[in-house]
């Protein structure tokens, strides 16, 4: 047992600073842990891609929209999006946390395709040679859209303003004028701002069209619908009870199987939780049901730990050993059978995580973190109870 706080070493020292910043990691949980669209609700939406004479659809041209569709999305700030193929030409698209799908059409159903044309009705340059849009405000606080062009662009704009000094340079998005600026002087070094009476939203949506690029095919809205948080909150009430049941039911069964070893085994299983949950919290993973489903897999994984260590324990001691060289040989003989185990178990999340999509690759990202937190609890946290902890027992175990 461990006297004054002197005797205290860095194992112990470290392992508490880990629980430390767990907890601040991880409280308050609703705003620290992503819930996925199971689980939060969100949208729902499939997009079919359209033919027509200018650009007809192909297997290459649905993989593209896949990509533009996923640079959108990514600059909307979703978490775990899922987004994939189905059928010849449609697209699943699915948004936890995004609640209104009106607005997500708008911003990943979009062509947004972007014209610079001249009084002719000309098209000068396109969007293709847009470098960046980034949301600004005029003299007067409205909400502008700053773009600035790659070097190609450039060139051309710099031509486009020249030749039509005190000529309206008319800005199209998908057909549409969007801003009729008249051109003061040429625009040499590649920047512009769109006008328009715009709202702060409908600027920062247009900024994140531009900045996606276009859509290489038309896409229409198949379906659309939100998804509520209701079912979410009903499995999150279910996931926690089943959970809750179960470290109940695992805590009682090691302590009194295993006695004052058992109870520091639970220790360990708080400490596992609270590291598992820190992880989810510091990688921005996000939950989702078959997440939380991986999570209680792998509290079975990590008390399966201890109960190799404690058995292995009590075989030296058996022997005759005493019961500090016991817990030595105990903790050295189950390394390897824990690391065997639980490596196979970790190879299979891994492939889960890259090869599944949308809630599998949940189920393999909580599967994966549990695993290694499992391990390091095993190992590293029940050692140390251990160590400074446990009674001697008095008689055989």
């Amino acid at each position: 047992m461990i006297k004054n706080w002197k005797d205290l070493p860095w194992r112990v020292i470290i392992t508490v600073a880990l629980v430390a910043v767990s907890i601040f990691a991880v409280y308050p949980p609703r705003e620290r842990i992503r819930l996925g669209l199971d689980l939060a609700g969100g949208s729902h939406i499939l997009l079919e891609c359209v033919d027509t004479p200018e650009a007809p659809v192909d297997d290459d041209s649905v993989k593209r929209v896949i990509e533009v569709i996923r640079n959108r999305v990514d600059q909307l700030g979703v978490s775990e999006p899922t987004i994939l193929k189905q059928g010849m030409r449609r697209v699943v698209v699915e948004l936890p946390g995004i609640e209104d799908p009106q607005r997500a059409v708008e911003i990943i159903g979009k062509t947004a395709l972007l014209e610079f044309k001249d009084e002719s009705g000309t098209t000068l340059l396109t969007g293709a040679v847009l470098k960046n849009a980034q949301v600004h405000n005029d003299q007067f606080g409205r909400p502008t859209v700053g773009i600035s062009f790659n070097q190609e662009g450039t060139t051309f704009f710099a031509k486009a303003t020249a030749a039509n000094v005190g000529k309206p340079l008319s800005i199209y998005l998908d057909g549409k004028v969007i801003s009729s600026p008249v051109v003061q002087e040429p625009i040499m070094k590649g920047e512009a701002q769109i006008t328009g009476r715009f709202s702060l939203q409908e600027a920062q949506n247009l900024a994140i069209l531009l900045r996606a690029g276009a859509l290489p095919v038309k896409v229409e809205v198949a379906e659309e619908r939100s998804v509520g948080p209701s079912l979410g909150k009903d499995s999150i009430n279910s996931g926690v009870r089943a959970a809750a049941i179960g470290l109940i039911l695992v805590f009682l069964f090691m302590f009194l199987y295993y006695g004052w070893l058992g109870l520091l085994a639970d220790i360990a299983l708080v400490c596992y939780a609270l590291f598992t949950f820190a992880l989810f919290a510091a990688l921005h993973a996000t939950l989702t049901l078959p997440g939380i489903a991986g999570f209680i897999l792998s509290v079975g994984m990590a008390v399966d730990a201890n109960v190799l260590i404690f058995e292995r324990i009590k075989e030296e001691y058996r022997t005759g050993k005493t019961w500090r060289a016991s817990i030595q040989a105990g903790f050295d003989k189950a390394f390897r059978t824990i690391l065997d185990s639980n490596v196979t178990t970790v190879i299979a999340a891994v492939l889960l995580f890259f090869v599944g999509t949308g809630p599998i690759k949940g189920f393999g990202v909580t599967l994966t973190l549990g695993i290694i937190c499992s391990m390091f609890t095993g190992i590293w946290v029940t050692r140390i109870l251990v160590d400074y902890l446990a009674p001697k027992p008095t008689f055989k175990l």
